[in-house]
């Protein structure tokens, strides 16, 4: 069975090299993607490019469950563990991000983020009716898909949080399809990883925000944690997409409501599953 790779010196020194590549791919891509024209297809096409280069330096696997919708607009909800979602959606279906607004000014990820065609949002209440029609505006001009995050907020990975009904602002009494998604992470083998080992080494989150669960005992950076992933060798990720649900007559209140539910059952079930699967294979290998 599968466990989490101890960090000896071998892995330390192969997970270092790992993110001394990342590095030098960031360098040798800022060039291209300064030349690229902003907030175009064109960008958004090689944003997959750009985060295929870290799922394999990282060691990500993906695992694609179903099959995305072929209606536009489209906009795809999603569970969020760790920063390792930002580059599973690109490189499995293209597109980009519906993102908080600070990340704008983040040095370096903001100036590659607004490239890559993500749209920043201000998700002060206030600020509602003015987010809506951003949104609207950028959704109808696309014929990608959009993604989001409605937790607001990445989790240790034993729960889905609620979702912020703000987010579904722009699918309230509109012709915009709702997909929902689940992602999923498990070993290279597809054995389960446990919730204390998700939240300990694979899960990326502020111990503040989680309301139940396992805690990390050391957070670490963004970058701090591609480095970790990098030591323990990867993962990989379960993506399920699921069928989008009739959303006509509902309020955003609502659309929030039914895609938690759908997204949150179906991530325990399938955490249920793998453990069931792993307690039948612990039983035939003791037998």
């Amino acid at each position: 069975m599968a466990k989490v790779r101890k960090q000896n010196l071998f892995n330390t020194i192969t997970g270092t090299l790992r993110f001394v590549a990342f590095w030098i791919m960031v360098v040798v891509q800022v060039p291209i993607i300064f030349l690229l024209p902003g907030r175009s297809k064109i960008s958004v096409k090689y944003m997959a490019v750009f985060m295929k280069i870290l799922l394999i330096l990282a060691s990500i696997k993906i695992v694609k469950h179903g099959k995305m919708s072929d209606k536009r607009p489209l906009l795809v909800a999603g569970n969020h563990i760790s920063v390792f979602e930002i580059a599973t959606f690109p490189v499995m279906f293209g597109g980009s991000f519906i993102s908080k607004n600070d990340v704008r000014n983040w040095p370096l990820v903001g100036w590659i983020a607004n490239k890559f065609g993500v749209v920043f949002i201000d998700r002060r209440p206030s600020h509602a009716a003015e987010v809506l029609n951003q949104v609207q505006r950028e959704i109808s001009t696309i014929s990608y898909p959009l993604y989001i995050f409605p937790e607001g907020t990445t989790t240790n990975g034993s729960y889905v949080k609620e979702f912020k009904s703000p987010l579904f602002n722009v699918a309230e009494g509109s012709d915009v399809t709702v997909q929902p998604v689940v992602i999923r992470y498990c070993h290279h083998d597809g054995t389960p990883i446990s919730d204390e080992d998700l939240a300990e080494h694979y899960a990326y989150f502020d111990n503040a925000k989680q309301t139940q669960g396992p805690m990390c005992s050391r957070e670490r950076s963004a970058f701090g944690q591609i480095f970790h992933i990098m030591v323990l060798g990867g993962f990989r990720v379960d993506v399920y997409m699921l069928p989008p649900p009739p959303l006509a007559g509902m309020d955003r209140k609502q659309i929030a409501l039914e895609m938690h539910k759908i997204i949150s059952e179906k991530y325990t079930e399938t955490k249920e599953f793998k453990n069931e699967n792993r307690k039948l294979m612990c039983k035939e290998i003791s037998g």
